[in-house]
Parts: structure tokens; sequence; C-alpha cells
């Protein structure tokens, strides 16, 4: 699944709006939540997303942070595929705010792909910010999705 367009991984379904989280491993533990609940990882992804956090902060900059598993989570993710979910308050990050959290899960190398199709996204500062004030679940994967060429 190399290719795969994040059309195909994020679906409304995955996106939460208006959530509120008490610190950034509340924030992690709902989006991992996100990506149980829609099929596309066992429940201990979550735990390994947790332990990557511990070891190198997920948070990119403009208010997004993209926490994923380590290597030894791979086991338990069962498709490639994206969760949203934001924060209006924001969440203390190792000292950032973030707003926005998208959870990764990809079989494989896959996660490579999709990081690099998310920090082109991202680094748009129009963009960013209209994720960060997103309405609609529809409106966030609008966002998400990269423009064809």
């Amino acid at each position: 699944m190399g290719d795969s367009r994040t059309t195909d991984l994020l679906t409304p379904t995955a996106v939460r709006l208006g959530q509120q989280a008490t610190d950034f491993n509340d924030a992690i533990r709902q989006v991992g939540a996100a990506l149980v609940a829609i099929g596309a990882v066992n429940p201990s992804y979550v735990d390994a997303m947790l332990e990557r956090e511990q070891s190198i902060s997920t948070f990119i900059g403009e208010g997004v942070a993209i926490p994923h598993g380590t290597l030894a989570g791979k086991d338990s993710v069962l498709r490639d595929a994206l969760a949203v979910v934001q924060f209006p308050q924001g969440v203390d990050w190792h000292g950032d705010r973030a707003e926005v959290c998208i959870g990764i899960a990809a079989v494989g190398d896959g996660h490579v792909g999709i990081l690099a199709q998310l920090a082109e996204v991202l680094m748009d500062e129009d963009r960013a910010a209209a994720l960060r004030g997103a309405t609609s679940a529809e409106e966030v994967v609008a966002i998400l999705t990269p423009d064809e060429e």
C-alpha cells in the first residue's frame, strides 16, 4: 500500500471535532481510540503510540501533532488509516500547543509516504489554520486531501 492517498486513509467517521484533553497522553489515547473504532488497529497499538511519544515528541508545528506507534506496534496495525481529533482549547505538548492530533496507522513502511503527504499539507499555514478551525468532519477530510496535480 505504498501509494495510499489521504482520501483512502481518512474518512469522516475517523474525525472527532471540539474535544478536550487533559494532556498529550490523553490526546494520544483519544486519537488511538478513534483508530481502534474504525477498525484500523488493535487496542494495543495505542500503547505503542504512547511509547513513541516518550522517546520523541510527535509535535510538528502549526498546532499539529502526528502520533504514531513504534516499530514494535506494527503487529497491531490492521490497515493503513488516519484519525483526526481536534482540541480547540489546545493541549500542552511538551511545551508546545497542539490543537489538532492526527493519528497514523500503517502496515509496513506506509507511514513514510503518509507523513510526507501530511507534511506537505500542513506546511501550508492557511491549511493548518483551516484544520484547527474546521467545523465538520468533511471539511477536515477536504483539507487533508492533497490537491491533484
